[in-house]
C-alpha cells in the first residue's frame, strides 16, 4: 500500500491518495473515501485509467499519483458533454485522440429492414467461432494495410491497435466473416461481455459496395435477437461517413460523443 500527501481536500485536513491495489487508487479524507482512480488494460493491451472524485483538487491529486505509478502512454475515455472531467483530464495533460460517435442499434429485423439480406452470389457468411484463423488474420491484415494507406488506422475501433506481428485479432471467436471458395473478404465482431458491441466491421477495399457488410450487420444482429438482445451498441469515428449512413439506414439512433484522450 502507498500513500504520498496531497493539498487540502474538502476538509481541512489533508487529502491522502491510498494505492489500495494494483489498479486501484483512494483519495481519504480523514478516513473518508472522496475520491477513486481505476487502472485497466483493454485486451488490445492499452492502458485506460479513470477517475471518480466530487472535487476539482481531489481529481487533480489522484491523477497526479496515478500518473507516476503507470507507464505512458495512458488512455481515458469520456462523454464529450460531460465539460468538467473533460477538463480535469486535460489538466493533467490529456489530449484528444479521436472523437467518436455512439449508436444504439435495433436487432428487430422488422425495424432494420435487414430481414431479406443475404451475401452476394458466392459469399457465405461463416458464424462467429468457425472462421479459420489463418484466413482470418490474412483478411484482418490486408483490410488494415489498406485503411492505413488511405484514411488511416486511427479511423478504426479505438481499441483495435497493431500486436506483436501486426496481428489485431485479439480473440478469433469474436469474428463472424464473409468468405469466398479461398479467401475472406470481410469482418465483423460482436462482444457481447456486458452489453452486446459491435466493434468492428470491415470489408476489403475491392469488395465494398457488393452488399457484403450489410449481410454481415445483418448476420450479426440476427444472432444477438436469437440471443434475446433487443439492442446492440457501436462507435462510429466522426469522419466515416460510410458507416454513419449504413447504421443510421438500419435505424440506428446516436445517443452521445466519446473523446477518446491520451497522454
Amino acid at each position: 500500500m502507498n500513500t504520498t500527501p496531497s493539498t487540502p481536500g474538502p476538509s481541512d485536513d489533508a487529502v491522502m491518495i491510498t494505492r489500495v491495489a494494483d489498479s486501484q487508487w483512494h483519495a481519504l479524507d480523514d478516513d473518508l473515501v472522496v475520491g477513486r482512480g481505476h487502472a485497466q488494460h483493454r485486451p488490445d493491451g492499452r492502458l485506460f485509467v479513470s477517475i471518480d472524485a466530487w472535487h476539482d483538487a481531489t481529481f487533480d491529486r489522484l491523477a497526479e499519483a496515478m500518473l507516476a505509478e503507470l507507464p505512458a502512454p495512458l488512455y481515458t475515455v469520456v462523454d464529450e458533454a460531460d465539460i468538467e472531467l473533460t477538463s480535469g483530464w486535460r489538466r493533467a495533460g490529456f489530449t484528444t485522440r479521436r472523437r467518436e460517435w455512439e449508436y444504439v442499434v435495433p436487432t428487430d429485423p422488422g425495424v432494420t429492414g435487414l430481414e431479406a439480406v443475404l451475401p452476394p452470389s458466392g459469399v457465405t457468411i461463416l458464424p462467429a467461432g468457425e472462421a479459420d484463423e489463418k484466413l482470418l488474420r490474412e483478411v484482418d491484415r490486408a483490410i488494415r494495410a489498406e485503411v492505413e494507406a488511405t484514411v488511416g488506422w486511427q479511423s478504426m475501433p479505438a481499441e483495435v491497435v497493431g500486436r506483436p506481428g501486426g496481428d489485431t485479432i485479439v480473440d478469433p471467436s469474436k469474428y463472424a466473416v464473409a468468405a469466398a471458395p479461398e479467401r475472406y473478404l470481410g469482418l465483423i465482431r460482436v462482444v457481447t461481455a456486458i452489453r452486446p458491441r459491435i466493434g468492428l466491421l470491415a470489408v476489403r477495399a475491392g469488395e465494398q459496395r457488393r452488399g457484403i457488410a450489410r449481410a454481415l450487420l445483418a448476420h450479426a444482429l440476427g444472432e444477438l435477437r436469437v440471443s434475446g438482445f433487443a439492442e446492440a451498441w457501436t462507435e462510429v469515428h466522426e469522419s466515416n461517413h460510410a458507416a454513419s449512413a449504413l447504421f443510421q439506414g438500419v435505424g440506428a439512433r446516436p445517443m452521445n460523443s466519446n473523446l477518446e484522450l491520451v497522454r
